[in-house]
């Protein structure tokens, strides 16, 4: 048994879902590790915003990132150390907003990444403005009299951004989380898991999302217009069921992929610039 912990104080308010995320990615870890992956190859980024404490708490390589900027940093670091393992972490304000289109060209090139997205709906680390995701009328600090537009559907939008692995959980559903999370990472390709993230103080939704989740049977997520149609089922702003689970599911080559070269070369080698002209 590999120990996980750190010595920093968790600062986040109780009953808050990141708990249930930090359960379920150091229940995976340990199992990667028992499964002979050796965790030095495994890098944490996160961004700005409560979620990204989460590195904080977990004993392996992390790096924190600037706000909306989580994904840049992890595909560098994949194209950096093609061996490596690399799991973002984002709020749904940091990558569905100021980041969405780091992660719209993340998910169109295929880069070997797993971005897990705490989608709370809501900036919570500032205290309660909207978010891209927050419901119609949502009342906040920035919108006393309500949000006067729609939320986005990020699994749609990357769906049509080319991801070839997507998915939905919740912080009530830990077994499903931990399941979703581990066969994310150990997909080759672009993975993106949006975690409805219940924050309690400035978003309560755990009563909302119990009585509407229900967990994917019987679907083939290789199946793209399927998947389509359960990404869609909820829209964010009426009582329709929420699906949980793998929605979507491919293979195809990866952007890093295409960057692994056939000799190895270093940059002591005077004709560095010419054999990569020849690769690339």
């Amino acid at each position: 048994m590999i120990n996980l912990a750190t010595t920093a104080e968790n600062t986040w308010c109780a009953g808050c879902g990141n708990f249930a995320i930090l359960g379920a990615i150091k229940s995976v870890l340990q199992s990667l590790a028992e499964d002979g992956f050796p965790l030095e190859n495994v890098v944490l980024v996160s961004g700005i915003g409560c979620h990204a404490k989460i590195v904080d708490y977990i004993n392996v390589n992390s790096f924190y990132s600037l706000h909306g900027r989580v994904v840049p940093v992890a595909e560098a670091i994949k194209l950096s150390k093609s061996n490596v393992k690399v799991i973002g972490f984002s709020g749904d304000g940091d990558s569905y907003g100021e980041g969405m289109e780091h992660l719209i060209f993340a998910a169109k090139r295929n880069i070997d990444i797993t971005m897990i997205i705490h989608n709370n709906r809501v900036y919570g680390l500032t205290t309660g403005q909207y978010t891209p995701t927050s419901p119609l009328g949502f009342k906040g600090r920035s919108t006393p009299f309500g949000t006067k537009e729609m939320p986005i559907n990020p699994l749609e939008v990357m769906l049509a951004s080319g991801a070839t692995f997507l998915a939905r959980g919740t912080s009530h559903g830990l077994e499903l989380l931990k399941n979703i999370f581990k066969e994310a990472i150990l997909h080759k390709g672009f993975s993106l898991v949006d975690v409805l993230q219940v924050c309690v103080t400035f978003d309560n939704l755990y009563e909302y999302y119990d009585k509407r989740v229900y967990e994917l049977k019987d679907h083939n997520p290789s199946d793209e217009a399927a998947a389509a149609g359960k990404i869609r089922e909820w829209n964010y702003n009426n009582d329709a069921k929420i699906p949980l689970g793998v929605m979507y599911k491919r293979e195809a080559e990866t952007f890093d992929g295409r960057f692994v070269t056939k000799a190895k070369i270093t940059d002591r080698d005077p004709n560095i610039r010419e054999y990569l002209k020849g690769q690339i």
